[in-house]
């Protein structure tokens, strides 16, 4: 078999288009997937040997970005806010945050929110859905049975100012209001719920998720 067929073969079976997707899934760089295109014959021991690292790379839990500022912002329908924008204000695509975006788009894991104190606050998993619109939904969720915060309530109707003492009061506030970092990572299906549950149990606070999560048996 000619490189170039067996490269068009992991393709299809991946069923991704790219060199670069595909050597992501792979655990190997563009350079060596290039290589092997040119490969005029692939031994059995060549596609062994990518074999096993594929199957290495499939059990590795990778951190996609850790501690990462939140800058909120509205979707493009005003119909909530997102842990960050890839547009600049001169209209721009940021490529940082634009590869980051792409990251979360491509990947399943679990995921982190943190606190202005670095504490963690909400932790949750992308299995279903891919680790950016999980992400993004955690963070516009009413969590009300458990995420509330001591404010002072003030009218919101036209009056006329008093200095009066106001009652302080347990206020409902979603995960926008108080995340000020994320992490995220790529984790292997089977490994999704196992690991949530550790990082539920290990954070454990009245932030956190409403349930205690279980491990998978």
């Amino acid at each position: 078999m000619k490189g170039d067929a067996l490269i068009t073969a992991l393709k299809r079976k991946f069923r991704v288009s790219t060199d670069f997707t595909l050597a992501k899934h792979l655990g190997i760089s563009i350079p060596t997937i290039q290589n092997w295109k040119k490969c005029s014959r692939v031994t059995a021991l060549q596609v062994a040997g990518l074999a096993h690292k594929a199957s290495f790379q499939s059990n590795v839990i990778r951190p996609i970005i850790e501690f990462y500022p939140i800058t909120k912002c509205e979707t493009r329908q005003r119909a909530g806010f997102e842990v960050f924008s890839t547009i600049e204000d001169d209209r721009a695509e940021h490529p940082y945050r634009a590869g980051l975006k792409q990251e979360l788009v491509a990947h399943h894991g679990v995921y982190i929110f943190f606190d202005s104190r670095g504490q963690a606050i909400y932790a949750g998993k992308a299995k279903r859905q891919s680790l950016w619109k999980e992400t993004n939904s955690a963070f516009n969720r009413d969590r009300r049975d458990v995420q509330k915060i001591r404010r002072v309530g003030h009218p919101n109707r036209r009056q006329a100012y008093t200095n009066d003492p106001r009652r302080i009061i347990g206020v409902a506030v979603p995960l926008h209001e108080l995340a000020r970092y994320f992490s995220a990572y790529h984790v292997p299906d089977v490994m999704i719920n196992t690991l949530e549950a550790m990082l539920v149990r290990s954070f454990a606070n009245d932030l956190l998720n409403v349930r205690m999560e279980k491990f998978s048996r």
